[in-house]
């Protein structure tokens, strides 16, 4: 399965408000694994920066003055070559990167990434976590992610789709870098499969010995012994 982990920074919180994108950053997994494949662009708001967001980000007006717009090819067909039918992944995806991303691309005439295609890693912490802290700061110190680089040198679009790459596969349980069962069916010509799917599970060459004590058993036999002949439990035993 591929995914692509991205974030963005922008001049504020609402397209519809005259704000734009002025950072992408995008991180590749393949099966749970981070691949090394990343995707990195400034763009030209092509206005002014808010202090609130250049404090955030540290992206003045005039560094992103020379750098490509959005609709140039180098940005946004760039990064949906990048995604192609890829599952997107990121922070507070559905309520701010996604509609965002969506907006920019529809200003454009390009096409819109389906809502139905993303995992909002906010979502997952919030139900993994109830009532904790899930910023992307607190879910990196949860999980002991160093994130020395972003203290010093303040959030960047690249650095936090990195962090939040290694977030994510802590929240879905630390996926098995390179697990592929079609692959390894295929490597061994699919043998012992089922219904043809994954091969069943290999059995214990002994049984294990019961867990249950003499006593334990005794106390049970003696309870059962009390509840009449129309027990369940000795219906069971019966049968």
């Amino acid at each position: 399965m591929r995914q692509i982990v991205f974030d963005l920074e922008t001049t504020g919180f609402k397209f519809s408000e005259g704000h734009r994108i002025v950072e992408i950053g995008g991180v590749e997994m393949v099966n749970g694994a981070v691949t090394g494949r990343n995707f990195h662009t400034y763009v030209n708001p092509e206005r002014d920066m808010p202090m609130g967001a250049y404090e955030v980000h540290g992206l003045s007006a005039e560094f992103l003055r020379d750098k490509p717009l959005f609709k140039d090819p180098c940005v946004a067909e760039a990064f949906l070559e990048f995604v192609g039918d890829a599952q997107l992944v990121a922070h507070n995806g559905i309520g701010f990167d996604l509609p965002f991303l969506n907006a920019e691309l529809g200003a454009a005439g390009l096409r819109l990434l389906p809502k139905d295609n993303i995992v909002d890693t906010l979502h997952l912490a919030r139900r993994k976590f109830p009532g904790a802290p899930a910023s992307l700061d607190a879910l990196c110190a949860r999980f002991s992610i160093d994130t020395s680089i972003r203290e010093r040198d303040g959030h960047g679009a690249l650095l936090d789709s990195k962090l939040l790459a290694t977030v994510y596969i802590e929240l879905t349980g630390g996926l098995q870098a390179g697990l592929d069962f079609k692959r390894e069916d295929s490597a061994s010509g699919g043998e012992g499969r089922v219904n043809g799917g994954r091969a069943p599970a290999r059995q214990r060459p002994q049984a294990l010995p019961s867990l249950v004590t003499d006593a334990e058993r005794a106390a049970h036999e003696a309870f059962v012994a009390e509840l009449g002949d129309d027990a369940v439990w000795k219906k069971a035993a019966a049968g």
